[in-house]
């Protein structure tokens, strides 16, 4: 458990990962009943982009920093409301992780549950979203192992977002375990999987695995490279492999990842990928 997001928060796939997960949201809000969020690798909850850690990478300049000078974008909107309504008046110091966004979105027939495997980070978590009261933190916690248990939510609808730091060998295997068995449990669910790309032939073997898994319905895989995918050492990229996505958030998806492409590039190959891997 050496992982800490702080050194990477509102990073490209910080911005990415949001953006997208803030649509899901929003798009659930359009109907009055409500829904249920899982989110299994809740982190503290929310970043100081001025501290320590966040200062040493500066990989924010990449991510947020930028996507701000397109902030009158219709497409932005909603995602920046939420972080802006963060910092008031800090200035743009804070990020907002995903169970903050989350939470913040919440209406009050909604719920999240957050699950956090790090004690301390665990408490932090717990301190950052205790004004929300629609929250339930469940730390130290394993998310995977969690995951099942807590589903099928009394709500019938909602999401559900493995967003793991892939610090362990066998990181992906965990993953399809997990959503294996929420899929038994609850095969109308939407799940997001969130991933770095940092190996193509890992990538590969793990949307096979994905479609391997019984009961699955239409899955989408959607992708960001902010830069050319290089044999060098690092994340080129990140994705999403997601099982029922909300249906209204598919129309937005292209003309999302034009505008991160637009905003974020570092390189000229930059390009993002939206394909179906189990067709509807």
């Amino acid at each position: 458990m050496n992982y800490r997001h702080a050194f990477h928060a509102g990073n490209f796939a910080d911005v990415f990962k949001h953006l997208l997960w803030v649509s899901a949201v929003q798009h659930l809000k359009r109907k009055d009943k409500p829904f249920f969020v899982l989110d299994t690798h809740g982190g503290i909850g929310c970043y100081d982009l001025q501290g320590n850690e966040a200062s040493r990478t500066e990989e924010a300049m990449q991510g947020i920093v930028r996507l701000r000078q397109h902030s009158e974008h219709p497409l932005l909107q909603d995602y920046l409301a939420v972080v802006d309504s963060l910092n008031a008046d800090n200035g743009g110091r804070f990020y907002p992780g995903s169970p903050w966004l989350t939470a913040s979105l919440l209406r009050r027939q909604d719920r999240l549950q957050v699950f956090e495997l790090h004690p301390q980070d665990g408490e932090q978590l717990r301190q950052n979203l205790a004004a929300f009261s629609n929250v339930k933190v469940e730390a130290p916690a394993n998310g995977y192992q969690a995951l099942a248990a807590a589903l099928p939510p009394l709500e019938k609808r909602g999401l559900v977002l493995i967003d793991p730091p892939f610090e362990q060998t066998d990181e992906f295997d965990q993953v399809i375990d997990a959503l294996s068995k929420g899929i038994r449990r609850w095969s109308h669910g939407s799940y997001a999987i969130w991933y770095p790309i940092k190996d193509r032939v890992k990538i590969a073997e793990f949307h096979r695995d994905v479609s391997a898994i019984p009961q699955l319905e239409k899955t989408l895989v959607i992708e960001f490279m902010p830069r050319a995918v290089t044999p060098e050492k690092g994340m080129h990229g990140c994705g999403f492999v997601w099982v029922n996505p909300p249906y209204g958030m598919l129309n937005e998806l292209e003309p999302m990842l034009k505008l991160l492409v637009q905003s974020l590039a570092q390189d000229q190959d930059a390009s993002y990928r939206i394909d179906w891997l189990i067709e509807e």
